[in-house]
């Protein structure tokens, strides 16, 4: 295995950056972190329309939520990458297609953890800012969202792992994330499977361990800070 990260550790790591596209490990922690700034806003958005007290919002984006966490993330990607350009001309790259497809589904996801994070609050915090005078979205964007905002934190740590986890999808329409470079490794060792595997399962849990461990200590610190400010 040494031998093996001595050859082909920085291919591992960045691909063919800089005499080529990027790719593996610095290409799965980027398409992560831009799925989640773009799934962030969208899950809030969607999780404060769920328990909106008008029913044309809520009931659609409820529906919308449903369907999305009840298809496989390879299906929206097959969706973007092959219905897309029949629809509206033109071939989405393999970065873009996937990372539409992860901001979505996880949207979704987090709109679930917003919408828990809004219903978990004592109620008198709504109808106190209604009392004070503030409209509804008034009231849930200065009141309640910040107090939810908190609260979720330490879950939105966690679909992160998860995004972490789904780029290895991207494998199918040929993104150059860890799993693709893990397979142009092997193909070129052909001899050396179980040491390059292992390698990119040693990848993944570093990741994905170091992240779960930040998201226990963020909980541990919320919690410590909430007996604090209850004393």
């Amino acid at each position: 295995m040494l031998d093996l990260l001595r050859d082909y550790g920085l291919f591992f790591l960045m691909g063919q950056y800089p005499n080529g596209p990027l790719g593996g490990i610095a290409m799965t922690i980027l398409i992560s972190a831009c799925a989640l700034a773009l799934a962030f806003p969208l899950g809030v958005l969607m999780g404060v329309c769920q328990v909106s007290p008008c029913r044309w919002v809520r009931v659609p984006v409820s529906t919308l939520v449903y369907l999305l966490r009840a298809t496989p993330l390879l299906m929206i990607i097959f969706w973007i990458y092959f219905l897309l350009p029949l629809w509206l001309g033109g071939t989405p790259d393999q970065f873009s297609t996937v990372l539409i497809s992860l901001a979505v589904f996880e949207a979704a996801y987090i709109s679930v953890i917003m919408q828990c994070g809004i219903k978990g609050l004592p109620r008198g915090q709504m109808e106190t800012a209604r009392a004070l005078g503030f409209p509804y979205w008034q009231a849930m964007a200065l009141v309640v969202l910040p107090q939810a905002l908190k609260n979720m934190l330490p879950s939105l740590v966690g679909e992160f792992v998860s995004i972490i986890k789904l780029t290895s999808l991207g494998y199918v329409v040929g993104l150059s994330e860890s799993t693709f470079v893990a397979e142009q490794v092997n193909a070129q060792t052909i001899t050396m499977p179980a040491e390059v595997y292992a390698v990119l399962g040693l990848s993944y849990f570093v990741m994905c361990f170091g992240m779960t461990r930040f998201s226990y200590w963020l909980e541990r610190r919320m919690s410590t800070n909430r007996m604090v400010g209850d004393a």
